[in-house]
């Protein structure tokens, strides 16, 4: 009954399992996760964001409101207001009112009144001294 222990043999067959271990190869492949790092090479665009400082130049365009000034020469036409003073010309021809004076000249003819005097002239009668002797008056 010694023949039957051959029965073992057939386990060597299952030793061939040996070849999976070659598995293990793959990790290398996982081992290139390293590329990664070149992502903080990106910053660098960020940087551009200095152009915005050219900004301030607008102001400059804010000092041209300077030109209103020349507003104060409207005044200049006010001052033609001079040329009203003319006006005291006209007093001038009240002063016309002065020929009414040669009125007084007719009082003159009144003074030719003094013609009468000439009546004194009777005294020649004083030569009739003879009417004297009647000085009856007692």
């Amino acid at each position: 009954k010694s023949p039957p222990p051959p029965s073992p043999s057939p386990p060597p067959p299952y030793v061939y399992k040996s070849p999976p271990p070659p598995s293990p190869s793959p990790p290398p492949p996982y081992y290139y996760k390293s590329p990664p790092p070149p992502s903080p090479s990106p910053p660098p665009p960020y940087v551009y964001k200095s152009p915005p400082p050219p900004s301030p130049s607008p102001p400059p365009p804010y000092v041209y409101k300077s030109p209103p000034p020349p507003s104060p020469s409207p005044p200049p036409p006010y001052y033609y207001k001079s040329p009203p003073p003319p006006s005291p010309s006209p007093p001038p021809p009240y002063i016309y009112k002065s020929p009414p004076p040669p009125s007084p000249s007719p009082p003159p003819p009144y003074i030719y009144n003094s013609p009468p005097p000439p009546s004194p002239s009777p005294p020649p009668y004083h030569p009739y001294l003879y009417n004297s002797p009647p000085p009856p008056v007692y």
